[in-house]
């Protein structure tokens, strides 16, 4: 107690004199962090290196070439490949899906997401129970999710045919229709990914101290009022770390496409990652698909630069 009364009186003297007393970093503590730095960088940036920065470089000198995989490239044909790739129709197709994908993760899946997230956040049994549940789909393997929404929107087996025959109706092939095919997409990706971001929201509303919220209702706020001017500004954070894990699945969406739809009908339902796959991995057109693969990161760098600059400004001059 000596001790700490007496770091206090040098604390206070030192804000009297506008000199406030700082501790000295110790040479083992900076040594620590400095073994620390040299036992676990190199590591991390060896795999980063091997699995990151090489596959990126090795696209992007492929992408000069017309190869098939096989052997090493030969033929080089400059731009070739780009130009074909942002005059493809098809690619532009799965932009404008990508695009959707987005917009429906951060206008549906995310409020929806939310809204449960508020619903189920205490700590009660049967909150537990239905975060819980809603989780689950979350859990499913997307290849699994994919193939279980196929046979669901079947048009002669599936509950889509079993509805449709109650009432005495033909039931529509949705898979095989352009444009439906994309909205049934949709669906599955809400209902596929927004577990996930309600487990989010739920831990970010239980982060909120209590005492907050029992002085807005002392104060006399309603629960739309506490819930608008308290609750909502305290997650922001969590809002925007949603959003950005939204942005960036709907860039990566592939493996909930190939078994539910294949990019069909008529290439209608692709996003750039199966668009890839299907035309370059499948056709054996590697220095094509690599042409792709670049074109993808420059715009998923774009995207991310692009959100840091609007959310980060938000953040400082908030």
């Amino acid at each position: 107690m000596a001790e700490y009364q007496e770091l206090t009186d040098r604390r206070v003297a030192g804000a009297e004199t506008g000199a406030i007393p700082s501790r000295k970093r110790s040479g083992k503590f900076s040594s620590g962090k400095l073994t620390t730095a040299l036992v676990f960088l190199p590591p991390a940036m060896l795999i980063f290196t091997l699995f990151v920065v090489m596959p990126v470089g090795e696209a992007g000198f492929y992408s000069f070439f017309n190869w098939n995989g096989y052997g090493s490239p030969q033929k080089w044909i400059n731009l070739d490949n780009f130009v074909r790739v942002l005059n493809d129709p098809i690619f532009h197709q799965s932009l404008i899906n990508n695009v959707l994908v987005i917009l429906v993760s951060a206008l549906v899946q995310l409020p929806i997401a939310l809204w449960l997230a508020l619903l189920i956040s205490d700590r009660s049994r049967s909150s537990i129970f239905f975060r819980a549940i809603f989780f689950v789909p979350y859990i499913l393997a997307d290849v699994v999710a994919g193939l279980i929404w196929r046979y669901l929107y079947d048009g002669d087996y599936g509950v889509v045919a079993m509805v449709y025959n109650w009432f005495g109706q033909e039931a529509p092939h949705v898979l095989a229709e352009k444009g439906w095919a994309t909205a049934a997409l949709l669906v599955v990706v809400v209902w596929k990914y927004f577990g996930f971001h309600m487990a989010l929201f739920v831990a970010g509303r239980q982060s909120i101290p209590d005492d907050v919220l029992e002085s807005a209702r002392i104060d006399g706020a309603n629960r739309w009022e506490l819930t608008r001017s308290v609750v909502l500004p305290m997650m922001r954070p969590t809002i925007v770390l949603a959003l950005f894990f939204s942005i960036l699945g709907s860039l990566q969406l592939f493996d909930l496409i190939i078994p539910l739809t294949d990019g069909g009908p008529l290439n209608s339902s692709h996003s750039t990652v199966s668009y890839l796959y299907t035309f370059g991995i499948k056709r054996m057109r590697v220095g094509y698909g690599s042409a792709v693969g670049v074109v993808l990161f420059v715009i998923c760098v774009l995207v991310m630069i692009f959100y840091k600059q609007i959310f980060m400004r938000e953040r400082k001059e908030s």
